[in-house]
């Protein structure tokens, strides 16, 4: 029995050719744009095939054994930082800055926005990968939509416009969070510390007056009340008190609370009078918010001279000067 001969491999003219041909086709069926839109597909497609490869996790022989305690349910051990629930811990290399320095601004930034696992930090580059892969595909497909066919410098422009706003989507999604976390906490703080200096004065302790004054604040600001929560926990777990003091005002990044952890701090090591301490420092604090409450009244007037020029001064002008402007232009073209 005789096997066929293999036919001999494509030379370079016919690649040349093929390739030539399914640009043809790319250009006739897609327009201008169809080759760079093949390359995006092609990419996508990769990415798609990837991801289950890099998620998938062999399984822990211990898993069939059921170590799960219905302690962890309690919504205080869910307050504690560093914890990891394992999510995309195969994409670690991946997501997560190889820098020091970097994953703890990172880290610092979620934290600051109230995400605190240490899962937030992969989750959070997931996101800014995503939604710039998501962005450049609804820009390649807002470019097939259009009537005109595009050509590739428009589907390249419109790709990486759509694609930057998608990874910077994430970005200002944290820094909005942590900004109005500060202000729920800088705004609320003064009334925490009224609470918490009549429970001291009631004869509780800093940390009885703490966990009552959480408990309390859940309706006003959560986030102070989940703060104050993971203070309370530290204290009871043993944690160096002055450690557990500034550790909360580093998480707040807010300048009433530092000032605040400096005045208890102070008076732990000088043993001075709690109650007499915090009765000061309330009574400054609610004149700080009064002050900036008569800060944004005074801008207010400035911020509607502003307007008023920008809304009402052009169209005065036009209104008093349009008809002068319309008699002198027809008087030229009479003139002429």
């Amino acid at each position: 029995m005789v096997l066929p001969l293999q036919s001999a491999p494509s030379s370079p003219a016919d690649v040349a050719n093929q390739i030539d041909q399914i640009w043809a086709l790319l250009v006739q069926v897609f327009g201008p744009a169809g080759p760079f839109y093949a390359v995006i597909a092609l990419g996508v497609l990769l990415i798609l095939i990837a991801l289950p490869l890099a998620l998938r996790r062999e399984k822990d022989p211990l898993e069939r054994f059921s170590f799960r305690d219905d302690r962890l349910d309690d919504d205080l051990v869910r307050l504690r930082e560093g914890t990891d629930d394992g999510s995309l811990r195969s994409l670690a290399q991946y997501l997560e800055p190889k820098t020091e320095q970097e994953l703890s601004q990172t880290r610092t930034d979620l934290r600051a926005a109230g995400y605190k696992a240490r899962s937030a930090v992969r989750l959070y580059f997931l996101a800014k990968a995503s939604f710039g892969l998501l962005g450049i595909i609804v820009g390649l497909l807002l470019t097939l939509v259009l009537p005109e066919d595009p050509d590739v410098v428009f589907a390249v422009i419109m790709s990486v416009a759509f694609g930057l706003f998608g990874y910077f989507l994430p970005i200002y999604w944290v820094k909005r969070q942590g900004a109005v976390r500060r202000e729920s906490i800088e705004n609320n703080f003064p009334d925490a510390m009224d609470m918490m200096l009549i429970c001291i004065e009631g004869g509780q302790s800093l940390d009885q007056s703490m966990a009552r004054v959480s408990v309390e604040m859940q309706a006003s600001s959560s986030p102070l009340a989940e703060e104050l929560m993971i203070v309370t926990q530290e204290f009871r777990a043993g944690k160096e008190r002055s450690a557990v003091l500034r550790d909360f005002g580093h998480r707040c990044n807010v300048s009433d609370i530092s000032s605040f952890v400096t005045v208890l701090v102070q008076s732990q090591q000088f043993g001075t009078s709690v109650a007499q301490a915090l009765r000061v420092y309330a009574s400054e604090m609610r004149d700080k918010r009064l002050m900036r409450a008569e800060e944004k009244a005074n801008i207010l007037p400035t911020k509607l001279t502003l307007g008023t020029m920008f809304f009402t001064v052009p169209p005065l002008i036009l209104i008093l000067v349009g008809p002068s402007i319309i008699t002198v232009i027809r008087e030229l073209a009479n003139f002429r």
